[in-house]
């Protein structure tokens, strides 16, 4: 819990809180229904929790932002992100149905109010969002054929409007069909642990 304070000190007590609370919901949970590997449950502040906070190094989203994470796993980054985006509303999609359990109930314990889910490909989400977030789900390019449907046209934010992908090692194959669009930010500039050395945050406006 100490290095989410150290990289967001101004977060409010209720956020304090239920960013706390996270360790024990996720070990209670990941002994039922495996979400996060056994080697690195221990890790769940750093490798996970701030991860996903790396978008909010990003974009600040404003009130009434719409975003969707696909592929959601446990919820990562969507958990995270709705904490720290209390004003905003989330979507958590992923195809397997225990998974979006887990990312259910750990919300649900936490009393998240801006958060829903939906156990279904994203393929078959219809509904439209400012943005919609991922981490390491699949390749750029395929991740935009399935949600450029979902990606409003009505601009609210600093950025407009697309898709923010959290990933890690060599992408330059990956994103060279997008390489005058995309913009890649090296997480390893925003946090010092060696975790963040390989990753990145890539955002495709859509």
């Amino acid at each position: 819990m100490d290095v989410i304070l150290k990289y967001f000190p101004d977060i409010n007590e209720k956020q304090k809180e239920q960013f706390a609370a996270l360790y024990d919901l996720y070990v209670d949970w990941n002994d039922k229904i495996n979400v996060i590997s056994r080697k690195d449950i221990q890790n769940l502040y750093t490798h996970h929790v701030l991860h996903s906070l790396g978008i909010a190094k990003l974009i600040s989203f404003t009130k009434g932002t719409s975003i969707m994470d696909v592929g959601t796993g446990g919820g990562f980054p969507g958990v995270p992100l709705a904490i720290f985006f209390p004003e905003c509303e989330f979507l958590l999609v992923d195809s397997i149905g225990k998974k979006i359990r887990v990312a259910t109930e750990v919300s649900n314990a936490i009393g998240l109010q801006n958060i829903s889910f939906r156990h279904c490909r994203a393929e078959d989400e219809k509904k439209k969002f400012d943005f919609v977030v991922s981490r390491a789900v699949m390749p750029l390019g395929d991740l935009f054929k399935i949600v450029r449907k979902n990606i409003s046209e009505k601009q609210k934010n600093s950025l407009p409007n697309g898709i923010i992908c959290l990933k890690g090692g060599e992408l330059e194959s990956e994103l060279h069909q997008f390489r005058n669009l995309v913009d890649v930010d090296d997480l390893s500039s925003f946090f010092e642990e060696d975790f963040f050395e390989t990753k990145k945050v890539v955002y495709l406006p859509v």
